[in-house]
């Protein structure tokens, strides 16, 4: 690992804010009183608090779990990473500057991502990464016979996905093939 970056809910909605919030389309409706979350199908412009709720609510979609909590918040990754382009943000000097002098006072950094020109300098190798070519990946689990509250590791799946990334390769798609999954994977995505 090369960096590592930490954000809080408040910083979360801080900086999404300052994207002018994130585009997303669900395919179905989401509603989730715990997660304050209350989304029609469609296409939305999320406020902050609005994608707090998203990546925080798993009661709303899917099969209620962690896992599918994880889907979302892979798909939510995926939409502000399409926002960013959209808005130029990594071609834009100006808006550069704003973005990374809102997350020196919102993220915790490691000491080499820690002022404004080192977190510019870091986003601007991000300038040639799509959204649609990120690759989500998941440990792969399978929900534990005695608990369904609870997962188990696919031991030799994992095996696969922890060489892959040791060795800077591309995770075999027999990795995560019939492993749980939440069952929230298409429900939000980019516009």
């Amino acid at each position: 690992m090369d960096h590592y970056l930490e954000i809080d809910f408040s910083g979360f909605q801080k900086l999404v804010d300052e994207l002018g919030g994130v585009r997303v389309t669900t395919t179905e409706d989401i509603r989730d009183p715990d997660s304050h979350l209350d989304l029609k199908a469609g296409t939305h412009r999320l406020s902050g608090a609005q994608a707090l709720g998203l990546v925080r609510t798993r009661h709303g979609v899917g099969d209620g779990s962690d896992l599918g909590r994880i889907q979302l918040q892979q798909a939510f990754v995926k939409a502000l990473a399409a926002q960013v382009k959209d808005i130029g943000v990594l071609t834009s000097p100006k808006k550069l500057y704003d973005l990374a002098d809102t997350a020196t006072r919102t993220v915790t950094t490691d000491s080499g991502l820690g002022s404004v020109n080192s977190l510019m300098a870091f986003a601007s190798g991000l300038k040639g990464i799509d959204a649609s070519h990120l690759h989500m990946v998941t440990l792969p689990v399978r929900y534990d016979p005695a608990d369904g509250n609870r997962v188990l590791v696919q031991e030799d799946k994992a095996r696969q996905v922890w060489d892959a990334l040791r060795n800077d390769r591309r995770v075999p798609k027999a990795a995560t093939e019939g492993t749980a999954t939440g069952e929230a994977a298409d429900v939000v995505s980019a516009p």
